[in-house]
């Protein structure tokens, strides 16, 4: 019975609130702003007494997000301070990503021996990879195509925000990056895809050397996988706190407004994303016979701290978890998941194409389909690794702009709403690398259909 009064409370607060508010909005009815604020705390009341009833540690992630909000719209200058507690947040699950991906890859390559499983599920995931996001590519291709976002938009006067000076990347330079020099430079830089390659030969020359040599390392890197999902369960105590904290902040300094900014520009990237979940991810998850309750249910957390963060890298740890608890071996998802980092930023490739035309547009640039093609692709080669770095994808637009000599003005008006862009390409790029794991577990004949898909319960 108290559960059925808290969850009617909840719905009943939430209504009301969200009904005067829309009365408000459109001028219907005039209403007082405290009695605004008053009707919306009242809402998040409730929905703090609902995630008191559910204890799981996604609902109060959520919640935070709607509280960040609250604050950030009510109280922006305190919504900025918290942005400190997400820097936390994001500091500390930065330092679980280089030992985990190490323990785990090393560990799953050598601790079987089977080489020539991990060569077979390299071929699959860059063939599986490199299919999808050329989709991805040709989709953001045509969003920006049909919605011409960007043609009419003059130079803004205002345009005072300094960008970085990026130089073109050559393709030696690309190259080049894939590789590490020094492992600690890697590890302290956060660079994923040279963290990956060091992993993968260590553990194939692990996996070489004499059996009495091998297992003490191997037991070394299963004892610290195991340690590092136990300090990301407790680092993830803390989530809602910096997940709320970093809605704060950008509700705060961007205003609830800017949605209304650049809705064009939103709309086509967001409409296009949802395109793709819906018309290619979707169809993938069937065809593969992916479990789609179960699926759903293990990506929820790890894709709302993507979307809250704005970094893949954060939701990383988490989504790894996930996936083994839905029945994906470990061995596989610590190959398939941190690989698909560089290769697989379904969300980040689908925009990059977007956003890169939208520049040609607004400056008033006539580009033929081959040169736009020639554009894309190049984006496709040099976004790889970027997913670790909030708005890293910024820094490659700009360097692509430079390539093809585009102006940057137009950038200005991306960096405007980027953080809002970001939120959906980021959540878009841990729900296609969530997938790969599965569909490459399943190509394996490895994917556990029994398996128990519990979720962490808050303390």
């Amino acid at each position: 019975m108290k559960f059925k009064a808290s969850t009617l409370f909840t719905l009943i607060s939430i209504f009301v609130a969200a009904l005067l508010t829309l009365l408000n909005h459109y001028q219907i009815v005039a209403i007082d702003s405290q009695v605004l604020i008053g009707f919306r705390w009242l809402a998040i009341v409730g929905l703090f007494l609902y995630g008191l009833r559910k204890k799981s540690l996604t609902s109060w992630i959520l919640i935070s997000m709607v509280v960040g909000a609250e604050i950030g719209n009510d109280f922006p200058n305190i919504g900025m301070e918290l942005q400190v507690l997400s820097k936390v947040f994001l500091k500390m699950i930065k330092t679980i990503v280089a030992p985990l991906l190490f323990a785990t890859l090393v560990f799953g390559i050598a601790g079987h021996s089977d080489l020539k499983q991990v060569g077979r599920m390299g071929w699959k995931s860059l063939v599986y990879f490199e299919v999808v996001t050329t989709i991805a590519l040709f989709l953001g291709l045509a969003a920006i195509n049909i919605s011409k976002a960007g043609v009419g938009i003059g130079n803004p006067p205002g345009a005072v925000e300094e960008l970085p000076k990026v130089e073109a990347q050559t393709t030696s330079d690309i190259i080049l990056h894939i590789f590490p020099e020094n492992v600690a430079k890697s590890v302290a830089e956060g660079q994923v895809l040279q963290i990956v390659v060091f992993s993968i030969l260590f553990g194939i020359a692990l996996a070489m050397v004499r059996e009495d040599k091998r297992q003490p390392m191997l037991k070394f890197t299963e004892s610290l996988s195991e340690v590092m999902f136990k300090f990301t369960n407790l680092v993830m105590y803390f989530a809602p706190i910096g997940v709320g904290a970093a809605i704060a902040y950008t509700v705060g300094h961007m205003g609830l407004g800017i949605l209304v900014n650049l809705f064009q520009l939103l709309a086509t990237l967001y409409v296009a994303l949802i395109v793709f979940l819906v018309g290619v991810l979707f169809p993938i998850a069937l065809i593969v016979g992916v479990p789609i309750k179960k699926f759903l249910k293990a990506i929820a957390e790890p894709v709302s701290i993507a979307f809250a963060t704005t970094s893949s890298e954060a939701a990383l740890p988490r989504a790894m978890e996930a996936m083994e608890r839905i029945g994906v071996p470990r061995k596989i998802v610590a190959f398939v998941m941190p690989t698909g980092y560089s290769f697989n930023l379904d969300g980040t490739t689908l925009y990059l194409s977007l956003a890169a035309i939208f520049v040609a547009q607004a400056a008033g640039m006539e580009f033929s389909f081959g040169q736009q093609l020639v554009i894309v692709f190049t984006l496709m080669l040099t976004s790889k690794g970027v997913a670790g770095v909030p708005r890293a994808s910024l820094v490659i637009l700009l360097g692509t702009a430079a390539s093809f000599g585009m102006p940057v003005w137009p950038i200005f008006i991306i960096l405007g709403i980027d953080e809002l862009m970001d939120m959906a390409r980021t959540s878009v790029n841990v729900i296609g690398n969530c997938l790969a794991t599965v569909v490459i577990a399943k190509w394996e004949g490895e994917f556990d259909e029994n398996a128990n898909n519990e979720e962490i319960t808050t303390i």
